[in-house]
């Protein structure tokens, strides 16, 4: 049995250019970028430096809406309406769309940040807002949800291309959802359990929940996080690990 998979890393979370962190470098373990369009993170010289990094390094491209919130790194729930769930998505999309046209290229994907994605992950209304958006947009993108999510049922629902996400480095709830960063075990901390469990989602489609139970899911795409000290480490240790395993890393245009 074959068993591929995409690896995705949020990207350009920076300002001005000048302080990449290491996004150049963790471009060349992973296939689909996450670019801020700058509403939680990010600007135009970010933007457009990042576009050509992952252009470089040959990596999918995907624009990364977040919810207008620079001070809280778009973490923080807000009462936003599906109206502007829909605005807020096209913005960004188109934001990021316009430096990827300008370098001759083709967005790949969108994926919602932080506390949006979140949201949308159980709030049937937005993610078919965001879907909608995405769609209206240009329906040849991929949607990134959480594996089981509201925002997956949304994208197929709305006939968008859907891409199931999991985490390498959060644990999991019974409902199949994320545990809240507020909790002390939101984490997984140690890499070789990140990576066992990366393994598993992949060719078992389960994860162990905090409760102790296996739930199941798909694993088309696994999101690592790029603002971590480790990150670079990390980013080696999964794609080499995946490798070994038996898993194809490969773009998820190739993995649908």
């Amino acid at each position: 049995m074959t068993f591929q998979v995409d690896i995705n890393c949020d990207m350009g979370e920076s300002f001005g250019a000048y302080s990449m962190g290491r996004d150049a470098e963790i471009l060349d373990y992973v296939t689909s970028a996450n670019i801020a369009c700058g509403f939680h993170a990010g600007d135009p010289p970010t933007m457009r430096k990042t576009v050509k990094l992952a252009l470089e390094k040959n990596v999918g491209i995907g624009a990364h809406p977040g919810l207008q919130d620079l001070a809280g790194f778009g973490r923080r729930t807000m009462n936003i309406s599906p109206r502007e769930a829909y605005e807020l998505t096209v913005y960004q999309i188109g934001a990021l769309a316009g430096f990827v046209k300008a370098e001759g290229a083709q967005m790949q994907h969108v994926k919602a940040h932080g506390a949006f994605y979140n949201m949308a992950a159980k709030d049937a209304s937005l993610s078919e807002a965001i879907a909608e958006a995405v769609y209206d947009v240009d329906p040849q993108l991929i949607l990134f949800g959480l594996s089981g999510s509201e925002l997956i049922k949304a994208g197929n629902k709305t006939g968008l291309r859907t891409a199931s996400e999991v985490f390498a480095d959060r644990t999991y709830q019974q409902d199949g959802s994320l545990t809240s960063r507020s909790e002390p075990n939101a984490l997984l901390t140690n890499t070789e359990a990140a990576i066992n469990q990366v393994i598993r989602m992949v060719k078992e489609q389960k994860v162990h929940s905090v409760q102790g139970l296996d739930i199941g899911l798909q694993a088309d795409t696994i999101c690592i996080h790029g603002d971590k000290p480790t990150a670079l480490d990390f980013a080696m240790h999964i794609s080499a690990s995946l490798k070994e395993a038996g898993v194809d890393v490969t773009k998820i245009r190739d993995v649908l």
